[in-house]
């Protein structure tokens, strides 16, 4: 617990900012732990697979397994996901889980944990167990409840994607089967969050620096929509080369271009067309 609580100070002043950075770091975070989730489902998807999957299809397309999964932690780590009274609903709809007894108690309990003082670690570690009794066919369900809880009990506007990445499956199901009195679950759970914690504070400082790299070289660049692209590779994760507001495709493509060749953007796909650029 201690050195989970050392790691979680380290990224709580970066949690409790407004800084649109902030938002771009928790989508970067929620695609590290979606490939570890998808990977350990059985599919093949890594963390480039399930990017280009999510940015280069129709808002209207299914994303598939692997996206539906990304989906979730894409949306813990945004604002709406913090209200307790959406929990019922939005859960069953981003696990695809009954709407029955089970997953009413698991959200009633964590609605519970979620209003009172306390350990946030403590607290993580309790729903997650209790999520796995109570929903056993959804581990990512408990993970997932598990960093809201952190959320609410830290004071966080928006949660931070980081057990997923670290949890171990195996002290997760032990959880489910313990008494209540084996404290080897919440010691996992402790451990993993200081290395998820750990981890996340070094990603803030590279793109920190990254950020700082861009806004360095923004006052060189002279499309039409070079402002409003900087913003926005600032806060997403990745952002295709398409026709913009006022510019067309090619004037975008040679944006990102400029971009790549000054150092500030880096072409996420390794690819020569459908390419993905960011931070």
């Amino acid at each position: 617990m201690f050195l989970a609580g050392g790691a979680l100070a380290a990224i709580h002043p970066i949690a409790r900012s407004e800084h649109p950075l902030g938002l771009l770091w928790r989508q970067r975070l929620a695609l590290a732990n979606a490939a570890v989730l998808v990977r350990q489902g059985g599919r093949t998807e890594d963390a480039a697979a399930l990017r280009d999957a999510w940015y280069l299809r129709r808002e209207t397309d299914d994303p598939g397994p692997g996206g539906r999964i990304l989906k979730a932690w894409r949306h813990l780590g945004e604002r709406a996901a913090m209200a307790p009274e959406d929990w019922l609903l939005g859960l069953s709809a981003l696990f695809e889980l009954r709407f029955g007894d089970a997953l009413e108690d698991v959200v009633t309990a964590a609605t519970g944990l979620a209003a009172r003082k306390g350990g946030p670690v403590a607290a993580a570690a309790e729903i997650a167990a209790a999520s796995v009794r109570f929903v056993p066919q959804s581990e990512p369900l408990a993970l997932w409840l598990a960093d809201m809880m952190l959320a609410h009990r830290l004071k966080w506007p928006m949660a931070v994607p980081l057990l997923a990445g670290q949890a171990r499956r195996a002290d997760l199901r032990a959880a489910s089967r313990s008494d209540g009195a084996d404290d080897a679950w919440p010691k996992a759970c402790a451990l993993a969050y200081a290395r998820a914690a750990g981890a996340a504070a070094d990603l803030y400082a590279d793109l920190t620096r990254r950020a700082t790299r861009l806004l360095a070289v923004a006052p060189k660049l002279r499309s039409k929509d070079a402002d409003m692209m900087v913003a926005i590779l600032l806060m997403e994760d990745a952002q295709p080369a398409g026709a913009g507001k006022t510019a067309s495709d090619r004037s975008t493509r040679r944006l990102f271009e400029r971009l790549v060749a000054l150092g500030a953007v880096r072409e996420l796909t390794g690819r020569s067309s459908f390419r993905l650029y960011g931070l």
